[in-house]
């Protein structure tokens, strides 16, 4: 499966499956084409959300959309602590700019939705 690119221009990441921080750094390379240069660490990921050179500018700005991340965060809190960071400073680095990043998680129906909001 590759990246989903649904009306609105927004790329879809498909995390379910994902267990542990090497399927989640494999689904990222795989679902929204990272470059070359991408390291597969948290560092990496972040550089590549902070230079967004290789995505191109949809008519709604930049949109990702999270879908499927419940087990992976109930599986390994640590890390999707690390990832909820770094798709808010994403957020955060791009806000206010004419190339705006918007990350949206899918809800849970068991969740708080202010709890699952990427967004500080």
């Amino acid at each position: 499966m590759t990246a989903t690119t649904p009306p609105g221009d927004a790329l879809v990441l498909d995390l379910t499956g994902v267990a542990d921080r090497q399927s989640f750094m494999d689904r990222c390379t795989e679902r929204l084409h990272l470059p070359d240069w991408f390291g597969r660490n948290w560092d990496a990921l972040a550089d590549c959300l902070t230079d967004l050179s290789w995505w191109p500018v949809g008519s709604d700005g930049r949109r990702l959309r999270i879908e499927g991340w419940q087990d992976y965060a109930a599986a390994k809190p640590r890390e999707w602590r690390i990832v909820k960071d770094i798709l808010r400073d994403a957020e955060t680095f791009w806000r206010d700019t004419d190339t705006e990043l918007t990350v949206e998680l899918e809800e849970d129906a068991d969740e708080d939705p202010e709890e699952s909001d990427v967004r500080p």
